[in-house]
């Protein structure tokens, strides 16, 4: 064989990286490694542990390969698709005539998100039946992005470019790691950094450690967990205060702007530093770096935020500040700029220098018959999925289909949600794993895995995601194992759809329910009217920065009167509320407890997704409990040693592990470890497989209005030791 033969290249789709990547092929055609592909424009042979793990989750022995059955007693049983299938359908029938089409739920987890085809088919499914009952994995993630774009009202140009950036701001996010900050790019980060601060860009990073991100960093803050808020309204009241304002941006597009100043008068410098712990000057330097004017001229640049600000106390004030920050001062494309990314799989449109008017949407259509919660985006709230399955009535969720995800083991309050998994009719999994919500299912069904099917990039997002027109069509470059029975992830739902008798759209297409489309028909549909034509996206298999037509940013309509709404009522009650709140640490320590927990990501693992690969377990063996040296010391354990976190919710225990990056009060730990409630590596032995943080979170209590939304960082916790419980050596 030549090298064209033994060598095929494809793209990641873990995350939104989407790497490429040059896979070496055997004699009978398996994968049997991968690297990054040098040849590639954008990722320029780059690729992480995760992406480069990728043949050995293709052929793990842990692999599902056939459709499963649970029976009564617990085992599985393997069935054929069709039986498998038609009893699925037959039951979902039943369940439909007698509880309506709103008991039937989908769930979409991070691979639906970067799956197409099945991106899109599971909500059209739904569609079909008649349910509202959609949910996913953004609603306990970051959906206060949602909430602020219908709330403050968006900006129809986009943010600054990258490449134009004097300063950007990260706000409890780490790029480098998590490969998923919207104002950064994802591929090969280090790199994207080395290069933007050679042009002069510079970085301040808000965040309880010093992160991976904050070590390239002009300014660096270390706040409390949870203070976020307080923070960024002490930084809007600074540049408030200062002048280094948008004067003109704020007088065309903004309303309220008096109002947020006189909103912002309890966050004063002193206060601001004394509540969040950190000094005054670096408040003021950091207010100054990101938006006071140099020699006469306006900077660009914006501040973005991740999981760490979006899942703490008041994560939706905090979001809205976020975006404040980049109204007040103005960081958007302004007519006459070029479009850095025109799009490629998404049609070419005008891009108006103008504000897209809040809808507040939550507001009007269907609400959830437990709390009243809204729909964002066509999605309930996941934060209240356990109610919906517990509360009896008309629309309780009795069957429930999860594909690409593991909400067993990534949803809060892990114990009361796994008994309302435990609880529902029909539970259907779709997954190439025995994950913790498999194992909890009455039928698996294992799809296909990535590099058995072609697929595209994100249309929707590419140009969040992607800082120039990129696009690399991802050919199918291996089959499945022999005798496996497995089906792309959309079939599930189209075969399904036909034998209950329900037509599908498919992305506006209506489709032929009588003979199953192909992956490429599919593709075709979504980018049917894509700034390049299909065929030729296609043919672009090694990936390429399309020379699209260059587009420049319009003027706005003068005529329009949307503008900003930087602060509606419901904003100025809750900066109110903050204001006469304690600090987080101080109520913490009033409670009893002795630290703060944070989330924290780590390189190698993805949530949930392929920790029980060698190379991976050998890397990262469990989710140790990160601790400040001194801590560490206070508490008389070393790195190795075990101990007990409990919060008013839970208890856990976890391995602790010395990181002098932490801040000294704080614990970080990763989520998407563990297993079941009762499972031996669940709290009782916290070497084998880690321990599961959402044991710590609660979805009874203290949900953010709007969307639901549970705390899962900034949680008060008590540390103690266990006495001679050390890590095996």
């Amino acid at each position: 064989m030549d090298n064209a033969q033994e060598e095929a290249v494809t793209s990641c789709r873990i995350c939104a990286g989407m790497c490429s990547l040059r896979l070496a092929r055997d004699a009978s055609g398996r994968i049997v490694s991968a690297r990054g592909d040098k040849s590639n424009p954008l990722t320029r042979g780059y690729a992480c542990i995760k992406g480069l793990q990728l043949p050995a989750a293709h052929a793990s022995p842990d692999r599902l390969l056939h459709p499963l059955k649970r029976l009564p007693d617990g085992r599985f049983v393997r069935v054929p698709l069709d039986e498998a299938l038609d009893e699925i359908a037959q039951r979902l029938q039943n369940l439909v005539a007698a509880h309506g089409p709103d008991s039937v739920a989908g769930f979409r987890g991070t691979m639906n998100y970067s799956n197409q085809t099945a991106n899109t088919m599971l909500p059209a499914w739904l569609s079909a039946l008649g349910s509202n009952s959609f949910y996913s994995t953004m609603t306990i993630d970051q959906s206060a992005k949602w909430v602020t774009f219908e709330r403050l009202g968006g900006w129809a140009a986009g943010r600054d470019p990258f490449l134009a950036a004097d300063v950007l701001m990260f706000i409890g996010t780490n790029p480098l790691v998590s490969l998923s900050t919207f104002n950064f790019p994802s591929q090969h980060p280090v790199r994207q950094m080395r290069d933007a601060i050679e042009r002069g860009t510079r970085f301040i990073v808000i965040d309880p450690r010093r992160s991976e991100t904050a070590r390239h960093a002009s300014v660096f803050l270390q706040p409390w967990p949870g203070e976020d808020a307080a923070l960024l309204a002490g930084l809007l009241r600074i540049i408030l205060d200062e002048g280094w304002h948008d004067t003109e941006f704020c007088a065309q597009h903004v309303h309220g702007l008096d109002d947020l100043r006189r909103a912002l008068m309890p966050f004063d410098v002193p206060a601001v530093a004394l509540r969040c712990g950190v000094s005054s000057e670096s408040l003021f330097e950091a207010a100054a770096v990101f938006a006071r004017p140099e020699n006469g001229r306006r900077k660009r640049g914006s501040a973005a935020s991740g999981t760490g600000a979006n899942m703490g106390p008041h994560s939706n004030l905090v979001e809205h500040l976020v975006e404040c920050l980049n109204v007040v001062c103005g960081r958007y494309a302004r007519a006459g700029d070029p479009v850095a990314n025109p799009g490629v799989l998404g049609p070419a449109y005008p891009r108006h220098a103008q504000v897209i008017a809040p809808q507040r949407s939550w507001e009007k259509g269907a609400k959830s018959r437990v709390g009243g919660w809204g729909m964002l985006f066509g999605q309930k709230m996941s934060g209240a999925l356990s109610d919906e399955i517990e509360t009896p009535g008309p629309g309780q969720v009795r069957a429930l289909f999860v594909d690409g995800g593991n909400p067993a083991s990534a949803m809060p309050g892990h114990e009361r949600f796994v008994a309302a998994l435990q609880s529902v009719d029909l539970l259907v999994t779709i997954d190439p794993f025995m994950t913790a919500t498999a194992r909890l299912s009455h039928f698996i069904i294992p799809p296909t895995m990535m590099f058995e099917h072609a697929d595209l990039g994100t249309r929707d997002y590419e140009s969040f995601v992607l800082h120039v027109p990129y696009s690399q069509y991802a050919r199918k470059v291996a089959e499945p194992p022999a005798g496996a029975e497995v089906v792309d992830d959309w079939f599930v739902f189209w075969s399904l759809a036909k034998r209950m008798g329900k037509p599908i759209v498919f992305d506006g297409v209506a489709l032929d329910m009588e003979r199953a489309p192909t992956q490429e028909e599919l593709l075709a549909i979504l980018a049917r009217n894509a700034s390049v034509p299909f065929e030729q996206i296609q043919a672009h298999h090694l990936g390429k920065i399309f020379d699209v037509a260059g587009a420049t940013v319009q003027p706005g309509d003068a005529a329009s009167a949307a503008r900003f709404q930087v602060v509606p009522q419901d904003v100025v009650q809750e900066l109110g509320t903050m204001a006469r709140e304690p600090a987080v640490r101080t109520q913490a320590a009033t409670e009893g407890f002795t630290h703060l927990l944070a989330v924290r990501r780590v390189r190698d693992v993805q949530n949930t997704m392929y920790r029980q690969l060698d190379a991976i377990r050998k890397r990262v063996p469990n989710n140790p409990a990160w601790l400040h040296p001194d801590d560490l010391s206070a508490l008389g354990v070393a790195t190795g040693d075990s101990i007990a976190i409990a919060s008013a919710h839970g208890r856990i225990e976890a391995i602790a592990e010395a990181d002098d990056s932490m801040r000294p009060g704080v614990v970080s730990i990763s989520h998407g470890w563990g297993g079941l409630p009762g499972d031996v590596q669940d709290g009782k032995d916290p070497h084998a497989g880690g321990v599961n943080v959402n044991r710590l979170t609660t979805t009874r209590t203290g949900l953010q209005t709007i969307n639901a939304m549970p705390q899962l960082t900034a949680l008060p916790v008590r540390l103690t030791p266990i006495q001679n419980h050390k890590q095996p050596s």
